[in-house]
């Protein structure tokens, strides 16, 4: 399972979201930040363990997740390289239409 997938659903972006900004937490105080059961969260947090997104520690008869930052390398990279896909093209398109309206205005001084 990737990072892509895992963070298709609304409600584990969510849940990265709150383990980014707030840090460790139980799986009951994130729960707690939902109007969903338990089960719901459980089913989340497992595809996000499983992409690798957020990291699971036991303590005593808790299960402590904590956000995993290198997970998001993946999704830097592609947006990188969308960006400069895209900056190319838009460029290229900058050029071709400078150059059309060069030759445009070349036109009419004849």
């Amino acid at each position: 399972m990737d990072a892509f997938y895992a963070l298709a659903e609304p409600r584990r972006r969510k849940v990265v979201e709150i383990l980014a900004h707030r840090g460790q937490l139980s799986a009951t105080q994130i729960c707690d930040e939902f109007d969903v059961t338990p089960q719901a969260i459980s089913q989340h947090l497992r595809v996000l363990r499983e992409a690798n997104v957020i990291r699971m520690e036991r303590r005593a008869q808790q299960r402590i997740y904590a956000f995993n930052p290198k997970s998001m390398f993946e999704i830097e990279k592609w947006a990188a390289d969308m960006t400069e896909m895209w900056n190319g093209r838009l460029d290229r398109l900058d050029k071709a239409l400078k150059d059309d309206e060069g030759s445009t205005a070349r036109g009419k001084a004849h």
